[in-house]
């Protein structure tokens, strides 16, 4: 998400997105650790417990959220906001793939449009891929289950929920980075950033429940964990065309 925000009384832009020098060294040292180790963890459980064939699935998904988030929403007070997709990613291969997928996103991102910079990547993947892609899974999981595993309405809820609080929880973090790094004191950056991503979020939860309706669908098989009464049913719908 890149809306540009600015308080009158301090020069930063407020963005997902955050630049070369918003960040002090520790906490950009802190945040390139924790995410150093759980794109570690996650090349591991790949490696470890995925097939061959989820790789071209993985290419298919970073592919698909690249292009999405070429596409900018306008949002109120003439700024607009784009999918980050990790709630996607994760929705569609699980939270250790989809972690993977995201990271190259937003890696090709810094390198090629310079959407952020490359001293702050780790926050940046930090925010907008690892936390919606681990914590947003695990929400929108617990939500599905909750209300019905193979109900199209608890997914829909839950991809929808899941969603919109992965946009929110990445805004506060990123709030919370920037006020420990002295760029913008505590009060306006997490007013700044909540108050425009909330309705961010709205956009990525729309988009996140279209795509997923499209997948559960048609290939209902390739959403991670789905019931195995929908792969049966998929298989079935396959043989009989």
């Amino acid at each position: 998400m890149e809306p540009i925000i600015q308080n009158s009384l301090f020069t930063p832009y407020l963005a997902l997105h955050i630049p070369d020098g918003f960040l002090s060294p520790g906490v950009s040292v802190f945040c390139w650790v924790i995410t150093l180790v759980l794109i570690a963890v996650s090349l591991n459980k790949v490696q470890k417990d995925y097939q061959e064939k989820a790789v071209p699935l993985m290419g298919v998904c970073a592919a698909f959220i690249f292009a999405a988030q070429m596409i900018n929403f306008p949002i109120p007070g003439g700024t607009s906001g784009h999918l980050v997709g990790g709630v996607l990613a994760a929705i569609i291969l699980g939270p250790w793939a989809g972690t993977l997928v995201v990271t190259v996103v937003y890696i090709v991102q810094a390198v090629l449009f310079q959407d952020g910079g490359l001293t702050v990547l780790g926050a940046n993947i930090l925010n907008m891929g690892l936390i919606g892609t681990f914590g947003g899974y695990y929400l929108y999981k617990a939500i599905r289950f909750a209300l019905g595993r193979n109900s199209w309405k608890s997914m829909t809820i839950a991809t929808a929920v899941a969603s919109w609080l992965s946009v929110m929880i990445a805004a506060i973090a990123t709030a919370l980075q920037l006020a420990l790094s002295g760029t913008v004191p505590l009060m306006v950056s997490m007013i700044a950033m909540v108050s425009w991503h909330i309705f961010i979020g709205v956009g990525e939860a729309i988009i996140t429940v279209i795509a997923i309706g499209f997948v559960w669908r048609s290939r209902p098989d390739l959403i991670y964990d789905s019931p195995l009464s929908l792969k049966v049913d998929a298989r079935e719908n396959v043989h009989s065309s």
